[in-house]
């Protein structure tokens, strides 16, 4: 029996949508079937129209047809006054939030897409004058448009693959796993992310680790030291995998130059600084690694700038490599 998908898009950008298209396959649609993964309807890949998606919706709701997933991409928007009607269903005069609502009473699974959806995102920055939250958060607080105690029909709460956007992998592989009855309570960290992602910090597989390790850091954008320092920088915090599970097959934020801005967790759209600046205290950084004590890593930092080659405190500061390994025999 195929798994039965649908993909609606909320307050946000499509970038999510954009991200899926870039998954790691040559038939999009052969890959979903492979899986067993039945794409009812998505804004972006299905050909039905208006009255089509409409019908669809109401079979859905009767139980005409069953709802496996309910993919949400882009945050909800409440305003104004809490009425909805910001943002209305094409072809109805109901607001897309009582859809969501409806729809994820009767859906197996609910899954928000993306870091708006789950969070409220870029979506519910600064003033917020669309009133925009997440499913079953908003910002790092429990409740959302769902509920704090929302719990899908499988017994799940809200599945939040979030990211800005979020990876096509950690969505695919997620719908996989559901698809095929492997994904359960156990698999979501604490803010309701799929572990097979979660679990890991963007800080692995980092290409600057070797300057991170001797504390050589960048003073320009341009630089190839360590970006954490003086450039805002979140890898050491950010819970992803974006340096082993390379984009588009072989890019990621770091490896292009950009520093990491832990776009997986809530409230990143607002850190209240600019991202491409560190804050500090002290002249030692507010952020630093999520498990590792102050006082280490003062010592730790300390002892490796003092034992920092030549090589890569120079190469630190310059946009090329000036210093290569140097050449010597290893017998």
């Amino acid at each position: 029996m195929a798994f039965n998908v649908l993909w609606l898009q909320s307050g946000g950008c499509g970038g999510c949508s954009m991200s899926l298209l870039c998954a790691d396959t040559t038939d999009f649609p052969a890959w979903l079937r492979s899986s067993n993964i039945n794409l009812l309807w998505h804004p972006a890949l299905s050909l039905e129209g208006q009255q089509e998606l409409l019908d669809l919706l109401d079979d859905c709701l009767t139980g005409l047809i069953r709802l496996d997933a309910l993919c949400v991409e882009g945050a909800v928007l409440r305003g104004p006054n809490r009425t909805g009607r910001f943002h209305l269903l094409a072809g109805t005069d109901t607001p897309m939030m009582t859809w969501i609502s409806k729809l994820s009473a009767v859906a197996g699974q609910v899954l928000a897409i993306g870091s708006c959806a789950a969070w409220g995102g870029i979506s519910a920055t600064g003033s917020n004058p669309a009133d925009a939250c997440g499913l079953q958060f908003e910002d790092e607080y429990r409740g959302g448009l769902l509920g704090a105690e929302f719990k899908s029909r499988s017994g799940l709460p809200v599945i939040n693959i979030s990211g800005c956007p979020t990876h096509p992998g950690w969505v695919l592989d997620t719908l996989m796993l559901l698809a095929s009855d492997q994904f359960g309570a156990d698999n979501l960290d604490p803010l309701g992310r799929p572990r097979l992602y979660a679990d890991q910090l963007v800080h692995h597989g980092c290409p600057r680790n070797e300057y991170y390790e001797y504390k050589a850091s960048a003073a320009l954008p341009t630089d190839l030291g360590c970006l954490m320092e003086n450039l805002g920088c979140k890898g050491t915090q950010a819970h992803a995998d974006c340096n082993t599970r390379l984009w588009n097959g072989e890019g990621s934020c770091l490896r292009g130059g950009f520093a990491c801005i832990k776009c997986t967790a809530p409230g990143f759209q607002s850190p209240g600084h600019a991202f491409h600046m560190t804050p500090k205290l002290a002249g030692i950084p507010v952020g630093l690694p999520t498990d590792m004590p102050k006082a280490w890593f003062v010592a730790l930092a300390s002892l490796s700038k003092s034992a920092t080659p030549k090589r890569v405190k120079v190469n630190s500061r310059s946009d090329h490599v000036v210093l290569p390994p140097a050449s010597r025999h290893s017998r």
